[in-house]
């Protein structure tokens, strides 16, 4: 039976034989062996022996120089013929002809063996592992790369930058016909906490200007009424007090000539919000019947306005527009500017009630709810229930605030593609590439027709201790990575794509695990960039490490990160790419880096819960250093997140970084929901208001004083390509590989990966017996997932023992963070102190940090 990794067959090998019973057959030179004397250079032949004036030139059995037939076989074994054939052959002569031609076959068959092994080393053969100083050395390389970089990259110049997004020009668009009395006395006693709202939702940071225009039909007098934008809340409660609520003579009114005028005003700010409350439609935008319409026909009324071309005025001036509705006469006429707004890529939403609610929700289009929109158009039920309209306003403003946000931090965005988040990009001058149309083709034979041999970086985050999380907050270099080589096969078309990056499908060599690759779309190398992302990612994971187990959430809707690694390419100069596993679901956004919140999302669900949550809790935890954000994924399965840091030194290469600006977008928009009361997190908007509120001081009684230890309940997968949060009491263990754990997805493929390789070591024979050598098990995605090469040689001559690659003292493991940086003489532990003693074996390796700890062993 072919060995694994043979040749399915044996190629035919021709065999001479001498037929007993019928006329002998002269024999060849390829049937008689050759024999060397003792001092190896005299030939013996078997046969008659030469006469002592036979010589060599003339002597029947010299070499031929030809080789017979093409054969491959070394001249040992090519022979000419004998001399024919006489009565004086023998018995004893055929019997020394079969024992030769015996011989012969048991070298041939010698010779395929040699060849076939030859074969199967070469199919074996992997690119060596690198020793534990080249993999330190490698680590320290790129954390210089890090530092340079970062030292040349220019600070985000972030300040002012809430104050900017969330200062506001708010209008009220008000019908001050006879039936709206009640309303514009709503707005009147309602005005001065409305202001005092948006300026406490924006942290008393921002401006906040009013303005009010009123409008009632064309046979009024006066027909609109105006007071510009005022930063006096008192001036808006004179001027309202004047509106009088009168006159109207059809069902529709002049809601045109309301816009116009709104148009006209001095607009400053980069926060402009419309709110509009009405109980009838303009003129011909309605269902109401020609017979109730003076003006029934588009552009016959007075002033000859359409409704188009004045909401296409709004969009140009980034005026978000919010319906507050109070019965159906207005549904035609919220469908028709929606239209208007969802062709500019608005946030665009229509109330269930809506009878035209149906057409949006076919229409992608029209009920666009990206959460990269630059506009906002929005209707809400205000109904006869105006005691709402405070609450309404300031949502509808803290709404508008991130469509401003969105445009203003539109530089560090950029991504289009089904299921992916942005990339951080912004370039013009890169063209945009074919993208895949269909699903992915996994299983499809030379579907996946790129290949690439990549050298890189993945984080290292699976022993998490109680101090862990601390370390990792503390610097960067307690963030410990791994070396890693891959052979990947991507497809070479992308199915997604930003400006300066495209996404493409990816499969590993000994994995079925799905994954996909980012790469630039031209020759660049922004490893260091790359990297930076990994770091912040792997924080994000410890993040939710802690998370999950003091909320005991993990087994329910638990919060984890992708794992993401960074490659640069060993066949092609100055290919980056990054690689993390493939998302299967419904991707979902929960919220942004910039205080967006997924309005759309029911408020119960528990993921949404837990995403807003997570996002408080990351700002708590580290007392006001980072909070992590821009929240997406699948399920509870996130990634691409962004991380506000306090530092500004701290993940500067990172374009969704928006400082303390950001932690006050955040707060401007969130709602604290059970599980942030749960956790007992008392930070909040004014804690950023507070002297020394984001500077971590813990006198300041604004943070939860303590925390306790995180209990050892939670690990990760110990794939380094998966890194999934699991549950230690459900995780999967083999005692082939003491120490690991894995996630149901990787646990089967231990198994399936495994087969028979060759030895290689010297002497392969094990101890002698006449066997050319011996082969030995092993899982390929075992040492895939290490980002190791996999052993050529068994344990017993030296090959890789994974019962030494992870088990460390139970007083280490209680603590990963002291293990990682602990110099590596401190790692030596003998077999007689633990019964698990398993550290990085080579000892090669000096005392070097973080990086000495050679996690391509770990």
């Amino acid at each position: 039976m072919a060995t694994p990794g043979s040749h399915s067959g044996r190629e035919t090998v021709h065999r001479s034989r001498t037929t007993l019973g019928k006329a002998p057959v002269s024999p060849t030179w390829e049937t008689v062996p050759r024999w060397f004397n003792s001092s190896g250079r005299t030939p013996m032949v078997m046969g008659p022996p030469l006469s002592s004036t036979t010589t060599a030139a003339t002597s029947p059995y010299t070499p031929s120089p030809s080789t017979k037939g093409g054969s491959a076989f070394p001249a040992l074994l090519r022979l000419p013929p004998l001399l024919p054939t006489t009565k004086a052959t023998t018995t004893r002569t055929r019997e020394r002809l079969r024992n030769a031609e015996a011989e012969v076959d048991k070298l041939r068959r010698a010779v395929e063996d040699e060849h076939d092994l030859v074969e199967r080393l070469k199919r074996e053969g992997d690119s060596p592992a690198l020793p534990g100083t080249e993999t330190a050395r490698r680590i320290r390389e790129l954390r210089r790369d890090e530092l340079e970089e970062n030292a040349s990259a220019p600070r985000r110049a972030t300040a002012g930058l809430f104050r900017a997004i969330c200062s506001t020009d708010l209008l009220f668009l008000i019908d001050t016909t006879g039936s709206m009395a009640s309303y514009i006395e709503a707005a009147k006693q309602q005005v001065r906490s409305i202001v005092n709202d948006i300026g406490k939702a924006f942290l008393d940071q921002a401006e906040v200007r009013i303005a009010v225009v009123g409008y009632k039909d064309h046979g009024d007098a006066p027909n609109i009424q105006f007071l510009d934008f005022t930063t006096s809340a008192e001036e808006v409660h004179s001027f309202l007090s004047g509106l009088s609520a009168g006159g109207g003579g059809d069902a529709p009114e002049d809601v045109l000539g309301g816009i116009r005028q709104a148009i006209g005003a001095t607009w400053k700010h980069q926060t402009r919000v419309i709110i509009h409350i009405a109980d009838a439609p303009p003129h011909a935008v309605h269902d109401l019947g020609a017979e109730s319409d003076s003006y029934a026909t588009p552009g016959s009324e007075p002033h000859g306005l359409t409704y188009a071309p004045l909401l296409s005025q709004l969009v140009t001036l980034r005026i978000n527009y919010v319906l507050l509705r109070i019965n159906d006469s207005t549904d035609r006429m919220a469908f028709a500017f929606l239209e208007t707004y969802a062709a500019a890529s608005a946030n665009c939403t229509l109330l269930p009630g809506n009878k035209y609610y149906s057409s949006i929700a076919s229409s992608p289009k029209r009920g666009v709810t990206n959460a990269n929109a630059p506009l906002l158009f929005r209707e809400a039920e205000l109904g006869i229930a105006f005691s709402a309209l405070q609450h309404l306003v300031v949502k509808a403003v803290t709404a508008s605030a991130t469509r401003t946000a969105c445009r203003m931090t539109r530089a560090t965005r950029g991504m289009t593609g089904p299921k992916l988040a942005p990339i951080g990009e912004d370039d013009d001058s890169i063209t945009d590439v074919e993208l895949e149309t269909g699903p992915p083709r996994w299983d499809a034979p030379g579907w996946l027709d790129e290949t690439l041999a990549v050298e890189g970086f993945s984080p290292d985050v699976v022993r998490h201790g109680c101090d862990t999380l601390d370390a990792m907050m503390e610097h960067d270099d307690n963030i410990p990575m791994s070396v890693l080589g891959l052979v990947i096969y991507k497809r070479t078309r992308p199915f997604a794509q930003g400006s300066l990056r495209k996404v493409s499908y990816a499969l590993t060599a000994a994995s079925t695990n799905r994954y996909v690759v980012k790469s630039y779309k031209r020759a660049d190398s922004r490893l260091p960039h790359l990297t930076e992302g990994m770091r912040c990612q792997a924080l994000c994971k410890a993040f939710a490490l802690d998370f999950n187990a003091l909320t005991g959430n993990s087994d329910r809707h638990p919060i984890d990160f992708v794992v993401t690694a960074c490659f640069k390419s060993t066949t092609a100069s100055n290919t980056c790419i990054s690689m993390e596993p493939y998302l299967r679901g419904t991707y979902v956004k929960y919220n942004s880096n910039a205080g967006y919140v997924n309005d759309d999302i029911p408020a119960g669900d528990p993921f949404n819960q837990a995403a807003q949550a997570f996002s408080h809790f990351t700002f708590e935890r580290s007392r006001g250093r980072f909070l992590v954000c821009d929240l997406q994924g699948v399920g509870g399965l996130l990634t691409d997140p962004a991380v506000h840091t306090r530092d500004p030194d701290r993940f500067v290469l990172s374009e969704t970084n928006l400082g303390e600006d950001g932690f006050k977008l955040f707060f401007a928009m969130h709602e604290c929901n059970a599980i942030c009361r749960d956790l007992g997190l008392k930070s909040n908007g004014s804690t950023l208001e507070a002297p020394g509120g984001s500077s971590g001081d813990s006198s300041s009684g604004d943070f939860r004083a303590t925390w306790p230890k995180m209990a050892d309940t939670v690990c990760c997968c110990s794939n380094k390509l998966c890194g999934r949060i699991l549950q230690r009491t459900t995780a999967n263990e083999s005692e082939k590989f003491p120490g690991y754990q894995w996630c149901d997805q990787c646990w089967p493929q231990l198994e399936v990966f495994t087969s028979k390789r060759v030895c290689v070591a010297p002497g392969g024979g094990g101890g002698g017996g006449g066997i050319p050598y011996h082969e030995f098990e092993a899982s390929r995605f075992f040492y895939e997932s290490q980002g190791r090469s996999t052993p050529r040689r068994c344990l017993a001559h030296g090959g890789d023992d994974t019962t030494r690659l992870r088990t460390v003292p139970a007083s280490v493991r209680r603590d990963a963070s002291v293990y990682r940086t602990a110099p590596a003489s401190m790692k030596r532990w003998s077999a007689a102190a633990t019964t698990a003693t398993v550290v990085p074996h080579s000892s090669k390796v000096g005392d070097i940090g973080w990086a000495k700890a050679c996690d391509s062993y770990a």
